[in-house]
């Protein structure tokens, strides 16, 4: 089945297959942080997305497209009284825990895509060549499994975006956008036939059965 016949079948909020839609789990978490998302368009419809289900769960967030040809310089406009912070692992960054944070709220600004395209963000976007770098400080590995990694300690967009926020916001709001990551992974594990029904986060809706060829799940 082709990804456009699919896409039908999908939830136009989280992208998952509608029969294990994991919008009900989706928190929307107030913070003082503010995230923007940079997203290339060609990953902005892909279902194996996770910036985009980051966004979901912050009230404070905007996402933000480039790669439009009818949009060539993006504009990033970053909110009065804020102080932007660019999150992404580039050599001159700082670890984001020794960063000195201002007393203004933060506007962090996150490169979404695959790493090349995610990689030529600072470049191709005016002015955030100007603004600092940080990232975040090795964790656990990732728990993505639902697509190949270039780098081997590579994070989901999702994860690099939840585990800043755990140190900007507290624990609270890094484990509430983990959850449904988790259930989003473990949800598409099982409909391939990898994992127990009773170890998904989140359990699986009643009635649905795994590898419908035609919507991917359905109810009986």
């Amino acid at each position: 089945m082709t990804r456009r016949g699919n896409a039908e079948h999908r939830c136009k909020r989280c992208k998952m297959h509608r029969s294990l839609c994991v919008c009900a789990l989706i928190p929307r978490l107030e913070t003082r942080t503010r995230l923007v998302l940079v997203i290339h368009r060609t990953e902005e419809r892909k279902p194996t997305n996770t910036g985009v289900l980051a966004a979901e769960c912050l009230v404070n967030s905007e996402i933000v497209v480039r790669g439009h040809a009818s949009d060539p310089t993006l504009g990033l406009v970053v909110p009065e009284g804020t102080e932007p912070l660019l999150l992404f692992p580039h050599e001159e960054s700082v670890n984001i825990i020794d960063y000195k944070l201002p007393s203004l709220p933060i506007t962090l600004i996150v490169p979404d895509g695959t790493w090349r395209q995610a990689s030529k963000v600072r470049a191709r976007v005016p002015g955030l060549l100007d603004l600092p770098c940080v990232s975040i400080p090795a964790g656990e590995p990732s728990i993505y499994r639902l697509r190949s990694e270039a780098h081997p300690h590579g994070l989901a967009t999702i994860e690099a975006i939840a585990r800043a926020f755990g140190i900007l916001e507290g624990v609270q709001v890094q484990h509430a956008m983990e959850y449904v990551f988790r259930a989003m992974v473990e949800r598409t594990l099982w409909a391939r036939g990898e994992g127990k029904t009773e170890n998904v986060t989140g359990g699986i809706p009643e009635g649905v059965v795994r590898h419908d060829p035609r919507s991917g799940l359905r109810h009986e």
